[in-house]
């Protein structure tokens, strides 16, 4: 599916209503792709509203802010998912945030 069709199949969803928070994840990674940073930000907010704990939304999203060097922001969003990923004893994203972490300015 091209990512026009996929983009618009995922703002129909989430525009009807779906509290599926891969839906919203996908959302915001598709806008990314588009290189529509504050889309992808808003989507990526309104999943950590939703589903505090979806650990790869503050990854993603970190890095997503520090490219558009927003770095204080992209700090925040990594050091919270940081403290997510160890309540949820999935080291591996541990390990993956630690490194975004360290690679800001």
């Amino acid at each position: 599916m091209a990512s026009e069709k996929r983009l618009a199949l995922l703002e129909k969803m989430v525009a009807d209503g779906s509290t599926d928070s891969f839906v919203l994840y996908g959302l915001a990674m598709e806008y990314a792709g588009f290189d529509r940073t504050d889309d992808a930000f808003a989507a990526f907010t309104r999943l950590r509203e939703r589903d505090p704990g979806y650990v790869p939304a503050y990854l993603i999203c970190g890095q997503l802010l520090a490219k558009a060097n927003r770095f204080g922001e992209a700090r925040e969003w990594l050091t919270v998912g940081l403290e997510k990923a160890h309540a949820s004893h999935n080291e591996h994203a541990a390990s993956e945030l630690e490194s975004a972490l360290a690679a800001l300015p």
